[in-house]
């Protein structure tokens, strides 16, 4: 059974999808839209949790995410998803680190369009990965969205050392 509820944020309003009683879903408005044919019935059950935790990381009180997720993805995704999530909180990675973890250099277009896919996102935190450079690339949720992300879980004062690599 999937059901639905939307959450405001720092960032604008968030649409919360749970399948089976796991976050399946994390959108951001204006960003990329739910994949899927419906987002079930609209209700705050079911929530408790992510919003909880999510007001703890917009807080500044929350580094890490304990809510039980399912994200619907082919196994290589799954597999791109699981790395994101190992990502430390203030740190960022490039698509070809990424890729070399898979243990193929190569993957770095195809972590891209994983990333992209990411169902979960802030959970699954696909805003920190960033470009080879250490560029802000691509974010299905728009680049000063991504920025707000990255900056509120670096100080200022770390930012110039921390914006590239774990």
């Amino acid at each position: 059974m999937q059901t639905h509820t939307r959450t405001e944020s720092p960032i604008g309003d968030l649409t919360l999808v749970n399948t089976d009683g796991m976050l399946s879903g994390l959108y951001m408005r204006d960003g990329r839209a739910p994949i899927g044919t419906g987002l079930g019935k609209r209700t705050s059950a079911d929530f408790e949790q992510t919003g909880e935790e999510l007001g703890e990381y917009f807080g500044g009180a929350r580094m890490e995410f304990t809510v039980t997720t399912a994200a619907h993805g082919d196994n290589f995704q799954r597999r791109v998803w699981a790395l994101l999530r190992q990502i430390p909180y203030g740190k960022t990675r490039s698509y070809g680190d990424i890729a070399r973890d898979l243990g193929d250099p190569a993957l770095a277009r195809a972590v891209g369009l994983a990333n992209a896919r990411n169902p979960i996102s802030i959970i699954v935190p696909c805003h920190r990965v960033v470009g080879s450079d250490g560029s802000l690339t691509g974010y299905a949720g728009g680049l000063e969205r991504k920025r707000y992300l990255l900056d509120l879980e670096t100080p200022a004062e770390d930012r110039a050392a921390t914006l590239f690599h774990a």
